[in-house]
């Protein structure tokens, strides 16, 4: 509580020093638009809307925020958001979204829809990215599946770039910082005809890292990660639009540096793995909008085209020094005094989709409002997973085929196709009663069919005694389908009270771990782990309130809900073949609720408090001990402060100051509730000045060096988070 008394200590300081500066009157949301300062748009339930007047639980973020907050990644936005949080892992394509205790894991189907610009992501894989060039975020949570179909369990998560100018204009960001790291960002927009603009952005960050390698003297988190957008907007009539989009991101890390512990809490480690390992993650995506508007309404195309790769290299089990690992003495103990090995890993991931979506909207003034369409989306997806034997000459990676590099003889080997195939109608109704009544209804039916082909060649086959053969070529397929409707009422007794209470039902499909992994999980005791992990269905009942002065000078938000899920998701890693996979809980519950608030204290001067708690429990469980357990991934509670002072020094000298404190409550990471992570404490903190159109900022995160671990896996896997983070950049906008 030290930290807590001392971010409360700035808080205060803070605004007494910045009351006595010159201030300035809030900025609206979209310049020029005409908003009463302070309003925010948002575009949740597919249609703009003040955020004050949706019945929802949101959390949205403008342009001048994201600025302001220092917002680069999705873990930014989401260490600001009340009942949310983000496990990241060592592996950049998994990382996992906790909305209200639904929770996601390794090679699940996520538990949030994120759409970008219109176009929901297909692959968990693409969310942890470097966000560029953004104009708004908003956080929806509870099931939304009646809106953005069946990975909308927990919420979704609506991004939004900056569109192309009717001018020419752009930016540009260079910074450093204490990972011996720089970076650099920018974007440059403008119009090319009369009918046609065009918008590009990129971002560049290579640093050395942040967590030492005590073994190989080096940090073992270096990045280095090239992220490029592209959109032209072609309006060759006043009713029809061409959005045209693209982007490449490229990540190159390093990965496998885990420690293993008894207790989550213990960070006393060093890392030590001797093979520094790989991490590369390339990602690609082309999508066009095409819309028409019309008396009748308006009808949108949306076709999208998503490339995901990824090869992860590097220490396997226990991630120790050859001589001190786990496998090494148990191969000598076995093999007699000379004869010991040690064993490494390979994982490749390829991932391909299209995905096409045809809406219609009916005009957005009359007192019922209607969306309706269909969505469509083919994906085929290729896994390999191995461990090889570490002669101490490095790890090579594997893709499709298994090793035959007498430098690293392969081990273990398991490689799976998938092609999947998945369809959905939908239908959304906005029925404006009158003036203080107001029912939202929506209904999709979703069905994904998925076949699953056994690559693995005879000779890595994991056969067991007593338990069906698994054959190379063996093709299994699933169907799993469910309808999601929801629906809420909403009561507006006067303008500035927005009350709401509805119930809705999420679907998220499920899927199939890799062959034989069923026959090992029971040959090693563990249940609730087969070869195919069903899909998750969970049912919200919610009810909340919204309140704001006439000046909006005080906003306050309230949401309480219960859920029952069925068929969570849980992850298990087994060693004896070095997979991760996934069960199902076949019932458990959460509820909880959430707080928000804003306040404007002075002109320019904001002060903002988020809360939320959730409380899980397992209600069915093979494992009869496990009942009453907490879901794995859940935190009890969330608690933001955040403090944001904007205004003027001198007549061309502007100052800029926020703090950000966030708190995250006991979180359990494993079924059993093994260990639970202490709650820890993050603050961080930026300050800019801007003159002239330059903007020099000055920033640290984790701005007292807490030590935790962000992700603790069954086995005692535990992943560092990083540690102080300071720099300072300077921007130029034209």
């Amino acid at each position: 509580m030290a930290k807590l008394r001392l971010f409360a200590a700035l808080l205060a300081g803070s605004a007494l020093a910045m009351g006595a500066a010159r201030a300035q009157e809030a900025p609206t949301v979209e310049e020029g638009a005409g908003e009463i300062p302070g309003e925010i748009i948002v575009t949740a339930t597919r249609r703009a809307e003040s955020l004050q007047d949706v019945p929802a639980s949101i959390t949205a973020f403008n342009a001048e925020t994201i600025t302001a907050a220092g917002i680069e990644r999705p873990g930014d936005f989401i260490g600001l958001t009340s009942n949310v949080n983000l496990i990241e892992t060592q592996n950049a394509g998994n990382a996992f979204v906790i909305i209200r205790g639904i929770s996601q894991n390794r090679n699940s189907e996520p538990s949030v829809a994120v759409v970008v610009d219109g176009v929901q992501q297909v692959n968990p894989a693409q969310f942890n990215q470097e966000l560029v060039d953004v104009a708004q975020i908003e956080v929806l949570k509870g099931p939304q599946g009646g809106l953005y179909g069946r990975n909308a369990i927990g919420g979704a998560i609506i991004i939004t770039s900056k569109a192309p100018t009717d001018e020419l204009s752009g930016k540009l960001t260079a910074g450093i910082d204490n990972g011996f790291g720089y970076y650099l960002r920018g974007n440059l927009s403008g119009p090319l005809s009369d009918t046609l603009k065009f918008r590009v952005a990129g971002s560049w960050y290579d640093t050395n890292g942040f967590i030492p390698n005590t073994f190989l003297g080096e940090d073992a988190d270096p990045v280095k990660d090239l992220n490029l957008r592209a959109n032209l907007l072609w309006e060759p009539t006043p009713e029809l639009t061409f959005d045209l989009r693209g982007s490449v991101g490229l990540l190159k890390t390093q990965a496998f540096y885990y420690n293993i512990v008894n207790d989550v809490n213990d960070t006393s480690l060093p890392v030590r793995v001797n093979n520094a390992g790989q991490n590369d993650r390339d990602l690609y995506n082309v999508a066009l909008r095409v819309t028409h508007e019309s008396d009748i309404g308006t009808f949108a195309s949306v076709t999208s085209y998503d490339k995901v790769t990824e090869i992860l290299t590097g220490d396997a089990f226990d991630f120790l020094p050859i001589p001190e690992s786990f496998f090494f003495n148990l191969f000598e103990s076995i093999f007699g005094p000379g004869n010991g090995f040690d064993l490494n890993q390979s994982q490749y991931l390829d991932v391909s989709a299209v995905s096409q979506e045809l809406r219609y909207e009916s005009p957005a003034d009359g007192p019922l409002q209607v969306i309706a369409g269909g969505y469509a989306i083919g994906t085929k997806r290729y896994i390999s997973t191995g461990n090889l034997i570490d002669t101490g000459q490095g790890v090579f990676p594997v893709f499709r085929v298994p090793s035959t590099n007498p430098i690293n003889p392969q081990f273990s080997f398991l490689a799976d196709d998938g092609d999947n195939f998945a369809w959905a109608l939908f239908g959304n109704v906005i029925w404006k009663i009158n003036d203080q009544l107001r029912f939202d209804g929506s209904l999709r039916y979703d069905r994904d069919r998925r076949d699953n082909t056994t690559l693995t060649p005879t000779a890595f086959l994991p056969n067991l005694p007593g338990f069906p053969p698994a054959t190379t070529g063996e093709v299994r397929r699933r169907v799993f389908s469910a309808w999601q409707p929801k629906a809420t009422l909403t009561w507006k007794p006067v303008d500035e009270v927005t009350l709401f209470g509805g119930w809705s039902r999420g679907f998220r499909s499920g899927g199939f771990n890799q062959t034989g992994v069923g026959a090992i999980a029971a040959g090693n005791g563990i249940v609730g782990v087969g070869d195919i992990f069903e899909a998750e269905v969970a049912e919200t009942f919610e009810i909340g309130a919204k309140t704001q002065t006439s000046d909006r000078a005080l906003t306050f938000n309230l949401a309480a809900y219960t859920t029952k899920s069925e068929n969570s998701y849980f992850f298990v890693f087994l060693a004896a073949n070095s997979t991760q996979n996934l069960g199902n809980v076949p019932e458990a519950r959460l509820k909880g609720f959430e707080v928000d608030a804003t306040w404007r204290a002075a002109p320019g001067l904001d002060f903002i408090l988020g809360y939320g708690y959730t409380d899980s429990a397992i209600k069915r469980f093979a494992n009869a001990a496990l009942i009453d357990n907490n879901l794995p991934g859940v935190s009890r509670y969330t608690l933001n402060l955040s403090s944001q002072y904007k205004g003027d020094i001198t007549d061309s000298v502007s100052l800029l100051a926020r703090l950000d404190y966030r708190r995250t409550g006991r979180t359990w990471f494993d079924i059993e509730n093994s260990t639970s992570r202490d709650p820890i404490d993050i603050v961080d903190a930026r300050v800019g000045i801007t003159s002239g159109g330059v903007t020099l900022t000055g920033f640290a995160s984790n701005l007292f060096d807490e030590r935790y671990n962000a992700e603790f896996s069954p086995g005692g896997f535990v992943f560092k988070g990083r540690p102080r983070r300071f720099g300072a950049e300077v921007s130029f906008a034209f």
